[in-house]
């Protein structure tokens, strides 16, 4: 089954609560996948321009009578939750889904908070142009449906992997959720050394931006491994083998990548709540 018709096959309320960067493309997600904007309730103190314009194709946009819903994704600022929680509650019952895309909240903390049967979720900013990697776990009283339906939300917004361990969730925190800061470092640095290597400024930064971008999408459309790809453009003696024999001696950027991926995942571990 399509995504879209898993949207479309979705019944009852949604409440999307945050409708800031990563909750509007969501929101953008499912009514592109034909989702129908009369199932959708926008809670967002300050909403765009964009979000506002919606209410006039059937979203509902800050309602005031409050009632339980089928659905809640939590999408606002995680230091902002417990306060929001008062809010959220009233939306909330036994069997409603809640599904949270909030950083460092754990299901305990939702469950407290919000009730309901709730699915974290980690997604990444490319979910921004529909290119994310979302990975959730689902608490035990969230049925198949339910896990299908937060499974059809998610993957609006790109792929979707599920866990069954929640620790798990801070490694994936380090790896995909803060990845993409990683690799916006490399473009920086790659324009950097171009620089240093005496080509102009403005000519190294398009060179890095693209070079990063169409690696990206090879990968993407690829079925070989990084590893295969990486080969493939490495010959023997030749350019490319050599500064690789800068990046890769002594382990080097292995190593740096292991103690960066350490270090995110153990401030995930000291953010939980």
């Amino acid at each position: 089954m399509s995504n879209t018709s898993a949207l479309k096959n979705i019944t009852g309320t949604i409440a999307l609560a945050g409708a800031g960067k990563m909750g509007g493309a969501m929101l953008a997600g499912w009514l592109a996948g034909g989702l129908d904007p009369r199932q959708v309730v926008v809670i967002e103190p300050t909403p765009s321009a964009e979000i506002t314009a919606l209410a006039a194709h059937g979203i509902r946009l800050n309602p005031k009578d409050a009632a339980a819903v089928e659905t809640l994704v939590v999408a606002v600022k995680p230091q902002s939750f417990r306060e929001a929680g008062a809010l959220l509650m009233p939306l909330v019952s036994p069997n409603t889904l809640v599904v949270s895309i909030m950083a460092g909240t754990t299901i305990a903390s939702l469950s407290e908070v919000c009730g309901g049967a709730v699915v974290r979720a980690m997604p990444n900013t490319p979910a921004a142009i529909g290119r994310g990697i979302t990975v959730a776990v689902a608490a035990k009283n969230v049925s198949a449906a339910q896990r299908a339906t937060a499974d059809a939300l998610l993957r609006a917004t790109g792929s979707v992997e599920w866990v069954e361990d929640e620790s798990l969730i801070d490694a994936v925190t380090a790896v995909s959720g803060s990845g993409p800061a990683y690799i916006f470092l490399l473009a920086e640095e790659l324009a950097r050394a171009g620089v240093a290597a005496g080509l102009p400024e403005e000519l190294a930064t398009k060179l890095a931006r693209e070079t990063v971008a169409g690696s990206g999408e090879l990968l993407h459309r690829s079925d070989l491994s990084a590893a295969t790809l990486r080969q493939n453009v490495t010959s023997p003696g030749g350019t490319t083998a050599a500064a690789l024999s800068v990046l890769m001696a002594n382990d080097g950027l292995q190593q740096l990548m292991i103690r960066a991926i350490a270090a995110a995942t153990a401030r995930s571990k000291e953010l939980a709540k």
